[in-house]
């Protein structure tokens, strides 16, 4: 295996988070999805994040690590964001599917950034959006505008998720060094260059603020 630890990292963590996405989003469609159309709409999205499972996996074999080994270090830490991030309803849902998870795969672009084209171009793939966000925005609008006080407190829900998506962040990163590298490698020596990543992350997250209208 020529890749570097790194590599098998960010494939490895983007593969266990699809893998997690489509349970969660199956999951979420058969018991909080309002009505059929729903549940089928968000069903396909599921369909979609296996899909990308599925080329991660190949990939990581390609390259000669084993994908369960390659996802092995992620599952604690992603299982417990999908557990403190639970919705308790089905706004809450597509705010953390369009709200939380976004914040995550903007930072696993910027990691890919720095990788060989190919394995960029695999990854710009497997985080496509898929309709995600034109379901979510469309339903969270129609919510917010039969629910005017359902604004607020979905507010409030997706600070959460984005406070939680960055403690496990955090836990990754110390856990896994190499894939925290990759991320400022080319930062090393200037420091400016980490905050305009970190300004990219931000404004990212205020556009689906802002397109959800909370």
């Amino acid at each position: 295996m020529n890749e570097s630890p790194g590599v098998v990292d960010l494939l490895g963590v983007l593969a266990y988070a699809e893998l997690s996405a489509f349970a969660r989003l199956t999951e979420d469609a058969a018991s909080l999805a309002p009505s059929l159309a729903d549940r089928a709409a968000l069903s396909e999205l599921a369909v979609a994040e296996f899909a990308h499972y599925r080329l991660l996996a190949d990939r990581l074999t390609q390259l000669g690590a084993d994908p369960e080994e390659a996802m092995s270090p992620f599952v604690e830490a992603l299982d417990a964001w999908h557990t403190q991030t639970a919705p308790a309803d089905w706004l809450q849902a597509l705010v953390k599917a369009y709200v939380g998870v976004g914040i995550a795969l903007d930072f696993y672009r910027e990691a890919a950034r720095h990788l060989d084209p190919s394995i960029g171009k695999l990854v710009d793939e497997v985080l496509a959006d898929e309709g995600r966000s034109e379901f979510a925005v469309e339903r969270v609008r129609a919510g917010i505008e039969a629910d005017p006080t359902a604004a607020g407190r979905l507010a409030l829900w997706a600070r959460r998720l984005v406070g939680e998506a960055l403690s496990q962040g955090q836990r990754v990163a110390a856990a896994r060094p190499e894939l925290a590298l990759m991320v400022v490698e080319s930062a090393a020596d200037d420091q400016a260059q980490i905050s305009r990543m970190f300004a990219r992350l931000t404004e990212e997250h205020g556009k689906r603020m802002a397109a959800l209208g909370i």
